[in-house]
């Protein structure tokens, strides 16, 4: 026996018997979390089995003295499992951030039945609601309602979104020191008009973004602003903008920059070219690998591992379609059921352990080192397009959006676009994203036993579907798909 099986005899097994309760933190952390804020009704068998999950999380970090232990047979295996620690939600904020998920994946499958072209993706609907969430701000009546219900803030009010995305500005950053994640916001105002005073303080307070105003009619302007895209992106992406439009109103930006190490880095001897099936015939790749002990899940639509980053609270989830299915079918799964199948600790508690639910296995992990780079404007319609089927209109109608509450003259959204890149590699994951919307002038008013770690192989040799994200609060950072095709 080795040490890793003393250590998972000793402090894992009193608490296998809640039905293997700790096998997957990540998810679980964040559901009973949801679950104790929302639920009126909780009796005390689940109090007490969410205790008893809590307990288990840090026991199963304290399972070694080390992070990497030998199995007995001479292999060394990483353990990766989390221990996330919960990032503060009110139980309205916790709502938005499971329904503004929603919204993520509906975007996620507008968007892969939109671009038909089987290449790789990658997109952040995060970016998204920040940019809606300042036009949100200044808008009224329906524009407004179309918003929040898409957004999946279901009229919760002006006052609400705003909160929501000033607690995500001013808390996701500190969530994991070992995680650099930035989130700025800007406004860059033609000259000639006037941002109203109420709505240049909202910015500040909720998005920290400060309003700059400056001559749209000047060859300079385009690169002042591709700069500060340049910029937040660290370079990432260089440009947002083609050019700038003289009788533009004003420009409203959001990036985010997420770089972060694996919890356990893959070690570059072991990447070996190997062949990748992108379903239209096969083409090799470099190929990271290693053994870990990791929450891992299988059901008839797909299998998934969660491979951690810094201190376990953010992650990237990666999900293999499972033999007969497609990507498709596990977007479409994800669209109806969330993440709620496989993080439900309900059924975690009548089922048989690890039958259809996240726990700790041994995983022989192989997964590409892959950059994808996406931009709207290369999509049929662009984002626009994409909002308006997913049920934001009013806001693009240059007769009837009712945004009067941003400047001096009515506006609407003119243009929309978002740049998005992603660099996966044996440290770590580097991402970024910058989304603008140009607002322009309205035309007119308007027992105990010992402990077995199960084992499964996860070889991410074919296309598949990943997000990013922060466990303790549910929220998705970025979405994409890999499909081995730039």
């Amino acid at each position: 026996m080795g040490s890793r099986d003393i250590h998972l005899q000793t402090f894992l097994c009193p608490f296998f018997v809640f039905e293997n309760m700790c096998m997957a933190m990540q998810g679980f952390a964040t559901f009973c979390v949801y679950r104790v804020e929302t639920s009126k009704t909780m009796n005390m068998k689940k109090l007490f089995m969410m205790a008893a999950m809590a307990a288990c999380s840090m026991m199963l970090l304290s399972c070694s003295s080390a992070d990497e232990e030998n199995n007995g047979l001479g292999k060394r295996i990483v353990n990766m499992v989390a221990d996330p620690k919960p990032l503060q939600l009110t139980e309205e904020q916790r709502v938005f951030a499971d329904d503004n998920n929603g919204f993520t994946l509906n975007f996620l499958k507008t968007v892969n039945e939109t671009d038909r072209s089987g290449r790789s993706f990658i997109y952040s609907p995060l970016s998204i609601t920040y940019v809606l969430g300042m036009v949100n701000d200044a808008a009224t009546g329906n524009t407004e309602k179309e918003l929040e219900e898409t957004l999946g803030f279901h009229e919760g009010g002006i006052q609400a979104v705003n909160d929501y995305c000033k607690n995500l500005i001013d808390n996701l950053p500190k969530a994991d020191t070992d995680v650099e994640l930035d989130i700025a916001n800007a406004i860059f105002v033609n000259k000639n008009y006037t941002l109203l005073p109420q709505f240049v303080q909202d910015m500040q307070y909720y998005y920290d973004a400060k309003a700059e105003a400056l001559d749209f009619s000047s060859p300079k302007t385009l690169g002042h602003i591709n700069d500060w895209c340049k910029e937040k992106t660290k370079g990432m992406i260089p440009t947002i903008l083609d050019e700038v439009k003289p009788e533009m109103v004003s420009y409203l930006l959001n990036a985010i920059y997420f770089k972060a190490d694996w919890t356990k880095k893959f070690d570059p001897k072991n990447t070996k070219n190997e062949m990748f099936a992108t379903g239209r015939g096969n083409t090799e790749m470099p190929m990271m690998s290693q053994d870990v002990y990791i929450s891992y899940v299988k059901n008839e639509t797909y299998s998934a591992v969660k491979i951690p980053y810094g201190n376990s609270l953010w992650n990237m989830m990666v999900m293999l379609p499972e033999e007969g299915k497609t990507t498709d079918d596990i977007i479409n799964h994800l669209v109806e059921k969330g993440f709620s199948d496989v993080e439900d600790y309900e059924s975690l508690y009548n089922k048989i352990p690890g039958d259809g639910v996240f726990r700790t296995y041994e995983i022989d992990l192989k997964l590409p080192r892959f950059e994808t780079a996406s931009d709207t404007k290369e999509l049929d319609g662009g984002l626009i397009s994409l909002l308006q089927q997913m049920g934001i209109r009013q806001a693009f109608d240059d007769h009837f959006a009712e945004i009067p509450n941003m400047c001096d003259k009515p506006v609407y959204i003119e243009m929309m676009r978002q740049k998005a890149k992603i660099k996966v590699n044996e440290e770590g994951s580097e991402a970024t994203v910058v989304t603008v919307a140009g607002m322009g002038e309205v035309t007119s008013a308007g027992p105990i036993q010992e402990v077995e770690i199960p084992k499964a192989t996860f070889h991410a040799n074919r296309p598949f579907v990943y997000v990013i994200r922060e466990m303790s609060s549910g929220v998705i950072l970025f979405v994409g798909k890999f499909t081995g095709m730039a």
